[in-house]
């Protein structure tokens, strides 16, 4: 059955979290005795309802304040799909984690209050999808029955938000009046708006096509670990384990290895103990070759005519997630596929408003959340493509090293 990565994002109090209680209730997703729990928590609450959003806002911090700080993931199915949600929080001190559950999304939902219309928090939650390459973007205008249903209020909140969606990359935009906390608009149509001739969330979620956003041509197989079993059933087994990052691998397939550029083909495929012919992106396989070539970690497994960067100097996007500032000259560990190394920020090009889109030439540093671009130059070479052509081998993360935490999201602009 296909799957379905999609993550929501909004300002605080947009009601994320609700929209994602109402789709697994009214969808049916939710067992009894969570249901259960949830009312006995909203009653302890004192809420006059029940409040669905306590599925998703699991941790005791985010009970008390009623927002959501952690990424939280849910998972469910109707006949037509699987499904995994990443509620990410709204609160502007959170932004990062909103990075992170939006880095793997194949659609993002962005929702809007109907009464407060697009805040600053709703621009910059659209531009990280679309600096995050999500193919696919909602625009959910929730609350719509504490604005009386009104189609006039839709109509300017969606004028405003195409407008400034023309600025950004977003291949597909959606938009869709929902109440999340009545639930209409969210599994089935709305008989408060007769007005909206559109179709319902989950009938869009279920429908929406992703088959096509993924990258079927270039093929990239950075190798995780080396399959060596050492057991007499498998005496001379030597597999490359990893997930396929773009394109497809057949059985017989000329392919090089990087960064060595050693030559060989492709023997056989392993899927979950039975042998295949092909397989693609985002399949987890491990692939065996003709040759016994010294193969490790980090290596990426590729055609011969069609092969990733190998470089140390990287130009890219940064979103900045650390508590301490970036600031050229300073030093990083970057993890990037399966392959780690260090790199120092060579250059800062200039930092992105989020509002107005305009370049700060000026600028000598990255604050918390804010977004840039930087040069890095990393001790050993990457094996990169632009993210605009795979977000996989085009993504990459930098490490403090002192703190072990990860302090920015990066996007491979060129090399």
């Amino acid at each position: 059955m296909d799957l379905l990565r999609f993550a929501t994002a909004g300002s605080v109090d947009d009601g994320n979290s609700t929209l994602i209680g109402m789709l697994l209730y009214d969808s049916k997703s939710i067992f009894t005795d969570q249901l259960e729990a949830v009312e006995r928590a909203s009653v302890s609450m004192g809420a006059q309802y029940t409040e669905l959003a306590l599925l998703t806002d699991g941790l005791r911090a985010e009970r008390e304040q009623g927002i959501t700080i952690d990424v939280a993931y849910r998972y469910f199915a109707t006949a037509k799909r699987k499904f995994i949600i990443a509620d990410t929080p709204g609160h502007i001190q959170y932004t990062r984690n909103m990075v992170t559950g939006a880095s793997t999304a194949d659609l993002a939902i962005v929702l809007v209050d109907a009464r407060k219309g697009i805040l600053e928090q709703s621009r910059r939650h659209a531009f990280l999808v679309s600096l995050l390459r999500v193919p696919h973007l909602v625009l959910a205008i929730n609350k719509m029955d504490l604005v009386g249903w009104s189609q006039e209020v839709y109509e300017d909140i969606r004028q405003e938000f195409i407008e400034f969606a023309a600025k950004l990359e977003i291949p597909d935009l959606a938009t869709i009046p929902v109440s999340a906390l009545t639930g209409d608009n969210v599994v089935a149509r709305s008989e408060n708006m007769p007005w909206y001739q559109g179709t319902a969330l989950l009938n869009h979620l279920e429908n929406v096509y992703v088959g096509s956003d993924r990258n079927l041509m270039d093929s990239r197989f950075p190798v995780q670990s080396v399959i060596r079993p050492h057991s007499n059933a498998f005496h001379d087994y030597r597999g490359y384990a990893g997930k396929i990052a773009g394109g497809v691998m057949r059985v017989g397939d000329e392919v090089i290895v990087l960064p060595s550029g050693l030559p060989s083909r492709i023997a056989a495929i392993d899927f979950g103990g039975k042998a295949l012919e092909e397989a693609f992106a985002p399949m987890s396989v491990t692939v065996r070759l003709e040759d016994d070539i010294d193969i490790s970690r980090g290596d990426m497994i590729c055609r011969p005519n069609n092969q990733p960067a190998v470089t140390q100097d990287i130009d890219a996007m940064v979103a900045w997630m650390g508590g301490e500032p970036l600031r050229p000259g300073q030093k990083y560990a970057v993890k990037h596929t399966t392959r780690r190394t260090r790199a120092f920020v060579k250059d800062l090009y200039y930092e992105l408003n989020i509002n107005s889109l305009h370049r700060n030439d000026t600028a000598q540093e990255l604050g918390l959340n804010m977004i840039g671009r930087i040069k890095l130059r990393t001790t050993t070479p990457l094996l990169a493509d632009p993210y605009s052509r795979n977000r996989e081998t085009g993504g990459f993360v930098l490490i403090d090293e002192r703190t072990n935490r990860t302090v920015g999201a990066g996007m491979v602009v060129h090399t």
